[in-house]
């Protein structure tokens, strides 16, 4: 089993985003990077300087680092610079944040890909994962558990009928 950290926005649409395909064993929603030890979901949305990120659990022989990076940039808009959708704030920023030298170098491949079929500079975070303090119980599944929740990736890209 690997692990990556991913951020594209509000954590309750990408976790539930991520987890309908085959190979996620476990996901978990929490706040990466920041300064603040044990942040708080109201500190977080109060610039702590945390994103909101998905730690994500997969087996990497039924989808791959590059598989998974690939359905994250399905979602998320690349070139923003801290909001997705009609979320703004430094907590909804994108990134990677990856835990090893195998998976930098998967991470900065699709970035630069990604950026060569774009007119604009992609903003997405590269970095190694400094921290990841899991949020509270309430954010965790949200979507599953409020299937009419506020997300900004479509309800149309989610299977939230899948047996978590």
């Amino acid at each position: 089993m690997k692990s990556l950290v991913l951020a594209g926005g509000c954590f309750w649409g990408v976790e539930a985003y991520l987890k309908q395909f085959d190979g996620i064993l476990h996901t978990e929603v929490g706040y990466a990077n920041g300064p603040t030890i044990e942040p708080t979901y109201e500190q977080v949305c109060n610039a702590s300087g945390h994103a909101e990120a998905v730690m994500v659990h997969y087996n990497s022989e039924v989808i791959t680092t590059a598989q998974l990076i690939d359905k994250f940039f399905d979602i998320i808009n690349p070139t923003s610079i801290n909001q997705q959708g009609n979320d703004i704030g430094v907590q909804y920023r994108t990134g990677i944040y990856y835990e090893n030298l195998e998976q930098f170098k998967v991470a900065e491949k699709k970035l630069e890909l990604l950026a060569e079929s774009l007119d604009k500079p992609v903003t997405v975070e590269l970095l190694p994962l400094e921290n990841f303090y899991r949020a509270e119980e309430e954010h965790q599944l949200y979507l599953f558990k409020n299937p009419n929740g506020y997300c900004h990736i479509p309800k149309s890209m989610m299977n939230l009928n899948k047996a978590i």
